[in-house]
């Protein structure tokens, strides 16, 4: 285990490189900040030439690739790190220069355990993209299909281990601080960033992933997923087909190739909510240059290292939410945050519905290029405030996931109106879950498990008390104490043992 002194100067080091990129003035500034943490910035920045303009991004591409990863988890919480600080992160996508061939070549082969030239009839050596964690290479295989071959960065896991184990530990130590750090969940945050990005490093289950994604996706012809060669796939090294699309990201190929804009984006939108609301499997990293529109007007995805699952009780509070926004019932809203123990008992029922109201009302019904999300999440973080709602694990990637939607469904389209696309389809999920012959449904089935459930239990309660003349139970084994053999005669015990209860058994039997 890393010593506190380890972390201790790996923090100093780390701090020192935001200090210089401006990026700790945030934490000294706001009022919510405990005052041991301000001093340690101060200490931090002593000496450096700050910037007036805080470059977020910068500083933690030049910490390295696990703060790059760690910087695009945190683009999604600014909450945490405010809203010019998270809209800045963002940048952290594709940041990292590219490995050199010739290490890729051989991380290739390893994984695949042949040569190259038996595995692809091309590769090209220049990669498409690069990434913290992977990078990606085009390629052709012998059989002739176009794919593109995503390849673990060489080292990648040592550098991640240690890393998130300072992370661990610098959030215990700011979160035993209290106050709005306590609040915030810091360890909560450190702990799910670790689960997707261990994740990551097994592209085998990346792979899986695309594969349920696809299996879900069937019932929205307007989204498809590219399919896996598992031929070509290993922990480290994962091969799928090539998408031949334009990245949504490039909104002036996009019209100059004819797609009609607001069709992506209305596609988009049902797609996520399909996944999100319908299936509670979710790509929870889709942002523009994860998409590509295909030449039929379909959208292909890919990345699927970070993926989020929602159990049906959330999602049934989840699509409740939405509709009751978009139809302006924030009584039930507030309702529902008291029934899933999102906001703390004490706190008043009627009072949450007015804050909900403060925020919904405003924004209700405009189109997207009319809303300012910025006042919008300003009211939604004095709300959690105000109200002592603690950070919601199974949520966080369903919350970033559905502001990065919204963010390239309104690049696509600034007229769109979130709420008219949305409001159907959540409406009819919402009459099929909720509805009479939901609740019939349900209950057949529950019924139905309990009664296959009857002859075991029955078997469990002869077992319990058996039948009158049955052979009795063997008598219960004296305890006996265990004596601790240490070294190498703890083999020899084991011997002695084995050979005396070997000789008991020949002369009983």
């Amino acid at each position: 285990m890393t010593s506190p002194l380890i972390h201790t100067l790996r923090l100093l080091r780390w701090g020192r490189i935001l200090a210089r990129h401006g990026a700790l003035r945030g934490i000294e500034r706001d009022p919510n900040t405990p005052a041991p943490l301000r001093r340690l910035a101060r200490i931090a920045r002593f000496g450096a030439r700050v910037p007036k303009q805080p470059a977020y991004a910068d500083a933690f591409q030049a910490i390295g690739p696990a703060a790059i990863k760690l910087g695009q988890a945190l683009a999604t919480r600014p909450d945490l790190v405010g809203e010019v600080a998270a809209r800045d992160l963002a940048r952290l996508q594709d940041a990292v220069p590219a490995i050199p061939f010739a290490r890729i070549k051989v991380a290739v082969e390893a994984a695949l355990e042949k040569p190259l030239t038996e595995a692809f009839a091309s590769f090209d050596e220049e990669p498409v993209g690069a990434a913290s964690i992977a990078q990606v290479h085009r390629a052709v295989t012998t059989d002739g299909k176009q794919v593109a071959v995503k390849v673990l960065r060489p080292g990648i896991e040592e550098d991640l281990h240690r890393a998130i184990e300072t992370y661990e530990w610098a959030a215990a130590q700011a979160e035993s601080m209290g106050g709005e750090l306590a609040r915030l969940r810091p360890r909560l945050v450190i702990a799910t960033f670790r689960q997707w990005t261990l994740r990551e490093l097994d592209l085998r289950r990346e792979a899986a992933s695309a594969s349920e994604l696809a299996e879900h996706m069937e019932a929205e012809p307007g989204f498809t997923v590219p399919t896996i060669d598992w031929s070509r796939t290993t922990r480290r090294v994962m091969t799928l087909e090539w998408v031949d699309g334009i990245k949504l990201s490039n909104r002036d190929a996009l019209v100059a190739a004819g797609h009609d804009m607001h069709a992506l984006a209305a596609t988009l939108v049902r797609a996520f909510l399909r996944q999100a609301i319908d299936d509670g499997f979710f790509h929870a990293d889709l942002h523009q240059g994860n998409l590509f529109a295909l030449a039929d007007g379909r959208i292909a995805a890919i990345d699927f290292g970070i993926m989020g699952r929602v159990n049906r009780q959330a999602r049934l509070w989840l699509a409740e939410i939405l509709h009751g926004l978009i139809t302006g019932n924030y009584a039930r809203v507030a309702e529902i945050h008291f029934e899933a123990g999102y906001v703390p008992a004490h706190h008043n029922v009627a009072e949450f519905t007015t804050a909900l109201r403060a925020v919904g009302e405003p924004i209700r019904g405009l189109p997207v290029k009319d809303v300012s999300i910025g006042q919008m999440l300003d009211g939604l973080f004095a709300i959690t405030r105000d109200f002592d709602m603690a950070t919601q694990p199974h949520l966080l990637l369903l919350q970033k996931t559905m502001v990065m939607v919204e963010g390239v469904a309104s690049m696509l389209d600034p007229n769109i109106n979130m709420w008219d696309v949305s409001g159907p389809f959540v409406k009819e999920w919402l009459r099929s879950e909720l509805g009479p012959e939901a609740w019939l449904a349900d209950r057949i089935h529950e019924d139905a498990r309990t009664l296959l459930r009857l002859p075991d239990l029955i078997r469990r309660i002869e077992a319990s008390y058996p039948v009158p003349g049955a052979a009795p139970p063997p008598p219960p084994l004296r305890e006996v104490g265990v004596v601790r053999i240490a070294g190498g005669w703890r083999y020899v015990a084991i011997a002695i043992i084995a050979a005396v209860v070997g000789g008991l058994v020949a002369h009983f039997l």
